[in-house]
């Protein structure tokens, strides 16, 4: 299970890495490095993926400074790195956007 305090701690202390797809993803959606850790500092996890492909990894929502919403997937420490990043889609999320709707 994703442990969000040591995920929180690594982008405090600016911690991670970003995946060359977040990289990309980031600069096609405009999205700052700084909006991304105001809401991993405030957010939660809302999927957790301990047995994916690519390593153990978890997507967490949350909201800017700003209050533009964010969903950031993360692996797992010690080698935290941002895997996407995106605002969820109210056509694939529910207005919590935390809850997928059915397909």
């Amino acid at each position: 299970m994703a442990d969000i305090d040591a995920i929180q701690a690594a982008f405090d202390a600016q911690d991670y890495i970003f995946s060359a797809h977040a990289s990309d993803r980031a600069a096609q959606r405009a999205i700052r490095s700084l909006e991304i850790e105001q809401a991993i500092a405030q957010g939660e996890v809302i999927e957790d993926y301990p047995d994916d492909k690519y390593g153990p990894s978890c997507l967490m929502m949350g909201y800017s400074d700003a209050k533009r919403p964010l969903h950031i997937q993360v692996s797992y420490p010690p080698k935290v790195k941002i895997i996407t990043v995106y605002e969820p889609s109210p056509h694939e999320w529910e207005s919590d956007l935390k809850t997928r709707k059915p397909s």
